[in-house]
């Protein structure tokens, strides 16, 4: 069993110095052990009305499922930590709330959030991690600023799927286009992480109003500071708006005061036997060391169907016009 974790976290949304409305949101509920960033997005004030929806839907349910996860192996027997599928579930009923009060409610249509959001599970020492659109998690250790999300955006989607690109096609793409938001549609995937939690660990969450027009450098350097939260939180703010407060800006940090004095990979156990003899079965005639989803009976490409995919066949026509 971990030591304890002991957490201490303060969050601040600020309404920046160019925009005429703050549709950030911020969660901090240490006695949940729940921590999340939004930014909302959307016409008439609706982007402050889904990011504070996100929020609130994930805090009751939290508050909803935590008797269910004392009766709950903190990593059940396929290896799947029990915690980061409570948050990812969280995630999924925020984007269904948003959507069927989208749908209900003609001045809230089309809007949309993205969100950043950290989840400790005190009895094993892990963090879970879930985000969904450009709003990032850092973590300081050991003198050492790590950035633990990858943003969902076009440029992203296009690196990862059409490298090849020229530096004069990439140029022209727009730096502002997010691919995943809650709101869009029922079919969200949930980026998701899971890692080992040790004393010192400090985290930042925060939307694009902070990330993008502040360097990570400056970032790195206030965070080092040994200043407790609120007052991070309050320079990290003040850094945003003093580099032209293009945006709003949500911040969160959270200090793991106690807690596992190494950072321990959690223990994964092999999947049961009958998914061994299930996949022998399966695949008797040639018994290959590695199973490809999709090469046989699986559609791989209905799996992974993304919001960026129809952005990125987008492309097609602007590279032809090279």
């Amino acid at each position: 069993m971990p030591d304890p974790i002991v957490l201490k976290g303060a969050a601040a949304s600020d309404i920046g110095r160019r925009r005429k409305h703050n549709e950030d949101a911020i969660l901090v509920r240490e006695d949940l052990g729940l921590y999340a960033v939004a930014d909302g997005a959307g016409g008439h004030n609706s982007g402050e009305v889904a990011s504070a929806l996100a929020l609130r839907s994930m805090e009751n349910y939290f508050g909803a499922t935590i008797r269910k996860t004392h009766d709950l192996p903190e990593v059940d027997k396929l290896g799947i930590p029990s915690g980061a599928r409570r948050l990812s579930s969280a995630v999924h009923k925020a984007n269904r709330d948003i959507i069927d009060v989208s749908k209900s409610r003609p001045e809230h249509k089309g809007m949309g959030t993205t969100v950043v959001a950290l989840s400790f599970s005190p009895r094993s020492g892990m963090i879970h991690v879930a985000h969904v659109g450009d709003s990032r998690c850092y973590r300081l250790r050991g003198g050492h600023l790590e950035l633990l999300t990858q943003d969902h955006s076009l440029l992203t989607d296009v690196i990862e799927q059409r490298p090849e690109l020229d530096d004069s096609v990439m140029e022209r793409l727009p730096k502002n286009v997010v691919t995943r938001a809650l709101g869009l549609e029922l079919d969200l995937r949930v980026a998701l992480r899971t890692y080992a939690v040790a004393t010192g660990d400090r985290y930042l969450l925060c939307s694009d109003g902070m990330s993008g027009p502040v360097p990570t450098e400056t970032i790195a350097a206030l965070l080092l500071q040994p200043d407790p939260p609120e007052a991070l939180v309050a320079q990290l703010v003040l850094a945003a708006n003093d580099a032209g407060g293009p945006d709003n800006i949500g911040v969160a940090v959270v200090d793991c005061m106690a807690g596992p004095t190494r950072a321990v990979p959690h223990y994964v156990p092999p999947p049961p036997p009958a998914i061994y003899e299930m996949a022998r079965q399966a695949n008797a005639s040639s018994e290959p060391d590695l199973l490809i989803l999709g090469i046989e009976e699986f559609d791989l490409l209905s799996l992974v169907d993304t919001a960026s995919d129809d952005l990125l066949r987008a492309l097609e026509q602007l590279v032809d016009k090279k």
